[in-house]
């Protein structure tokens, strides 16, 4: 992905998926949005700043994520935003090569004492060999001298020396073996030292503080990037992440999308009917170990698995009917119900895996909202924008999709995207945009990878799908398309 900029405007190039890279105008950046940390280039020098390298090849296995991309369609801009799940920065290419070398030297270094000290040991030995071969000398003279009276004796002492050399024969051999080693050691180690100080004099040419500069003042313009993005368009879903495998077939769990950075609570609430028990965990970490830290007890059954929690309260179909249920997760209190008006319930107009799961409420970057089907709208997919505290439907659109052959759907900035089916295969089918009124097929496919999938929910502030997934708990990545104001625009 690339972009043409002006020369006042901030431009970005970005290679999504496992390879990552993410250009400024005269700088290569990342950003670690917990951590603050940048990683950068100068275009004008090909000087190296901090932890990242515009060819580093970033794996799967590292953790990134891709929090959103962004595009002028003129083609004058593009911002993608970039982050790692571990708050964790690649490390500069020379950075990681001295690194490595370094390593490298310290293992060899660890080699050589080692053989070091082998090789002292084994020259005691060498030395006691020398000892007995004096020793066996002088003996050999005695018997040249007197060879008839003293031949048996001498013989016989000889022997027996013979025999305490004979161990020393293997010992001496690997003396001269380890002795090569040290010799093929000593010259690698000269070879990396030559290297290491080249290395070392390129990247300490430059002045810490200047740098940091550099990084303070590149942060600070990312950040006025980020804030210029607008609402996307889902263009990728990638994954899925399996996080824990538990409970029946069908079920859901989610998170606050409008929590706090330190407020990472996960709610789990198993099976689509019969049950009010709401499991609360204080972390993702708490939630794969299985330690609860609080168990919810609802005063009605809920219906289907497409709740969500937003803003603190758990909003839920209650069961047999169509009523929407906000409850308070601080007080342990219903603060408001209202019926949602001629939608239907109960397996009426459920997605195409049933449960009833006729009503499905989720939450994006602009409110909360109701997907549901009426008569009056032929089985088809309505959209309902909900006030969050009193339950009233704010305004509401009629698409001509048909509920039943919806297998899930999820709103993200405004736009319903629906999939086709929830089996393997299921694909993102159809899209709908509440700010056009305006609709169209579209062919994004995502990984079933567990063939059943009965609850499918965006998190904004995640930027990820919550699934779950034939008793599998796991979230999928999204690619957002965005577009950004730059200066010329203003």
């Amino acid at each position: 992905m690339k972009c043409n900029s002006s020369a006042k405007s901030l431009t970005l190039d970005v290679i999504l998926d496992s390879s990552i890279c993410t250009r400024v105008q005269w700088m290569t950046l990342s950003l670690s949005p917990q951590k603050h940390e940048l990683c950068l280039k100068d275009s004008n020098t090909s000087t190296h700043y901090a932890l990242h390298h515009a060819e580093t090849q970033i794996s799967p296995k590292e953790g990134w994520q891709v929090y959103s991309s962004a595009q002028d369609p003129d083609g004058r801009c593009i911002c993608t935003v970039v982050a790692p799940e571990q708050n964790l920065c690649s490390r500069d290419a020379k950075s990681r090569q001295l690194r490595q070398l370094l390593e490298k030297v310290q293992n060899m270094s660890q080699s050589i004492e080692v053989l070091n000290l082998r090789t002292q040991r084994d020259f005691q030995y060498v030395l006691k060999m020398e000892t007995q071969m004096k020793g066996l000398k002088a003996k050999f003279r005695q018997i040249e001298d007197d060879r008839k009276t003293l031949m048996t004796k001498h013989f016989q002492e000889l022997k027996e020396k013979m025999d305490e050399l004979l161990p020393l024969i293997p010992v001496l051999e690997q003396y001269k073996t380890d002795a090569k080693l040290i010799t093929q050691f000593k010259e690698e180690i000269r070879n990396l030292s030559t290297v290491l100080t080249g290395i070392q004099e390129e990247i300490g040419a430059y002045d810490y503080e200047e740098l940091h500069q550099r990084v303070l003042s590149l942060e600070t313009r990312l950040r006025d990037c980020m804030k210029k993005l607008t609402c996307g368009k889902l263009m990728k879903i990638t994954g899925p992440i399996t996080v824990k495998i538990s409970g029946t077939r069908f079920g859901a769990w989610m998170t606050d999308p409008l929590a706090s950075e330190k407020n990472n609570r996960v709610w789990y609430m198993d099976s689509y009917t019969n049950n009010k028990i709401v499991r609360e965990y204080k972390s993702i970490a708490d939630f794969v170990s299985g330690a609860e830290s609080r168990t919810y007890n609802l005063p009605f059954k809920w219906a289907g698995t497409n709740h969500v929690v937003y803003n603190g309260s758990l909003y839920f179909n209650k069961y047999q009917s169509n009523i929407i249920i906000k409850y308070s997760f601080d007080t342990g209190r219903v603060l408001a119900q209202r019926s949602l008006e001629y939608a239907g319930f109960h397996n009426v107009y459920p997605y195409t895996w049933g449960g009833f799961s006729d009503i499905d409420l989720m939450a994006d970057e602009i409110g909360l909202w109701a997907v549901y089907a009426t008569n009056q709208n032929a089985g088809n997919i309505v959209i309902s924008q909900l006030n969050q505290d009193t339950l009233e439907v704010l305004k509401s659109w009629s698409t001509g999709y048909p509920k039943r052959s919806a297998g899930e759907s999820f709103m993200i900035c405004g736009t319903l995207y629906v999939t086709n089916s929830h089996l393997t295969g299921a694909k993102v089918y159809y899209s709908y945009s509440t700010k056009t009124s305006t609709y169209e097929y579209t062919d994004i496919p995502f990984h079933n990878q567990y063939f059943h999938i009965s609850m499918l929910d965006y998190n904004a502030r995640d930027r990820a799908l919550y699934a779950w997934n034939n008793g599998h708990q796991v979230l999928f990545n999204v690619t957002l398309f965005h577009v950004i104001k730059t200066e010329d625009d203003t």
